[in-house]
C-alpha cells in the first residue's frame, strides 16, 4: 500500500514584479511527494528550482494555486501561523549553514527547539543526542568558525532533525562541500531518510547527488518538465 500523500501542490504559480518588470518564476506546477519519499529538484540556475523549495515550505508567498502539507493548506495560515507550523514540522539545511557564529555546535543545534518552546535542558539532551547521530558529538562546544564545512553542515542537519520534522528542505546540501564530504553528507542523509522515514525535498545542481533520490523531478523556465 503506497504511504500517504505528504505534499501536495496545485497550480502554483509565483510572480516576482520590479516596476513595470514581471517575472513568473513558477507557471503553473503541481506535485505530489509521498510520506517518506526523498525528492531532488534538479535543472538549470534560475529554471526556479530554489523559489520552488521556498513556497512549497511556506518560505515564500505564493500567487496564485494551493500548497497542501500534511492536509493543511498554508494559504489558509497567517505568517505568524507558518512560521509556528514550519518551527514543529520542518528542518531547514542550506547551502552556506546559516549557523549563528557566537554559538556553539550544540547552541546551535538545539535553537528550534528553544524557538518553539521546549524547555532548555529538554533541548540541549536532544540537541547533544543529534550531534551523536551525525558523528559530531565530540565537537559540540565549538563554534562553527572551528569547524571544517562537513562538519558545519553536519551541525546544520542535526539542528534540522531536532525538532523530529516530518519534511526537511534542503537547498544546494552539498554545494559548499568537496566531493568526497558531499558523499559522506549525502549518505547520512539518505540514512536518515530510511531509518527515520522522514521526507526529503532536496535542490541540487549536481547529478550524483540527485540520483541518491527516489526520483529527481527536472524543472525548465518555471515549470516541471
Amino acid at each position: 500500500m503506497q504511504e500517504p500523500l505528504i505534499i501536495k501542490a496545485q497550480q502554483v504559480k509565483k510572480i516576482y514584479r520590479s516596476g513595470p518588470l514581471r517575472v513568473e518564476a513558477l507557471r503553473g506546477i503541481d506535485l505530489d511527494v509521498v510520506r517518506g519519499e526523498m525528492v531532488a529538484i534538479m535543472g538549470p540556475s534560475g529554471c526556479g528550482k530554489t523559489t520552488l523549495l521556498n513556497c512549497l515550505a511556506g518560505l515564500d508567498k505564493i500567487d496564485e494555486g494551493n500548497v497542501f502539507i500534511q492536509g493543511d493548506n498554508l494559504r489558509d495560515l497567517s505568517d505568524n501561523q507558518r512560521t509556528a507550523y514550519r518551527a514543529r514540522h520542518m528542518g531547514f539545511i542550506f547551502q552556506d549553514f546559516n549557523l549563528l557564529p557566537t554559538l556553539s555546535a550544540v547552541e546551535n543545534a538545539e535553537l528550534p527547539m528553544i524557538i518553539s518552546g521546549t524547555p532548555p535542558r529538554k533541548a540541549r539532551k536532544c540537541a547533544l543526542a543529534m550531534l551523536d547521530r551525525v558523528g559530531l558529538a565530540h565537537r559540540a562546544r565549538h563554534r562553527p568558525a572551528e569547524l571544517s564545512g562537513g562538519q558545519r553542515q553536519r551541525v546544520t542537519i542535526a539542528r534540522a532533525l531536532t525538532n523530529n520534522p516530518a519534511i526537511i528542505w534542503a537547498d544546494e546540501p552539498t554545494g559548499n562541500l568537496d566531493s568526497e564530504t558531499a558523499l559522506d553528507i549525502m549518505d547520512l542523509l539518505c540514512q536518515v531518510n530510511r531509518e527515520q522515514k522522514q521526507t526529503f525535498v532536496l535542490v541540487t545542481h549536481a547529478l550524483d547527488i540527485g540520483q541518491r533520490a527516489h526520483r529527481i523531478i527536472h524543472m525548465r523556465d518555471g515549470t516541471i518538465v
